[in-house]
């Protein structure tokens, strides 16, 4: 059973987005941190929602100003090691959208290197070097991947 398993981890509870321009065929917000492609993510802070810490974590992590919560997507789940513990996070996703042209400023301090506008016909090159949970993610976003 599900619960028996994440009885044994710590469980962090995070929120995200995929950001995309107000076009829905539009380009996909990718960070890429730590050799990989990713989201913008976080952990939820003491008495958040998840659709705060979704739109907090997106204008943190990018430099986004007004970004505007559009629709629920999945959660997702992956474990990672910190000082020796095995963590389990889970991530609630949503579709996030950005207005207008706007500088895009990797949030340094959480290891993001860069920030790219992927249009869906080139996500290829970002989703061969990325997490399993992102594919995931895209694909409940609408990209074909």
């Amino acid at each position: 059973r599900f619960e028996q398993f994440i009885a044994y981890f710590p469980l962090i509870r995070a929120a995200g987005g995929v950001v995309r321009s107000m076009r829905p065929s539009g380009p996909v917000l990718m960070i890429h941190r730590l050799g990989k492609w990713d989201l913008p993510k976080g952990k939820l802070d003491k008495g958040e929602s998840r659709e705060e810490c979704a739109v907090r974590e997106t204008e943190e992590e990018t430099g986004l100003k007004n970004v505007k919560l559009k629709a629920p997507l999945i959660s997702t789940y992956h474990t990672y090691d910190e000082n020796g513990k095995h963590i389990l996070k889970e991530t609630y996703w949503y579709l996030i959208s950005a207005n207008g042209k706007q500088e895009l400023i990797p949030q340094a301090t959480e290891q993001i290197e860069k920030l790219e506008w992927a249009h869906p016909a080139s996500l290829r090159k970002y989703t061969q070097h990325t997490y399993p949970s992102v594919l995931d993610v895209l694909t409940a976003a609408g990209y074909k991947l």
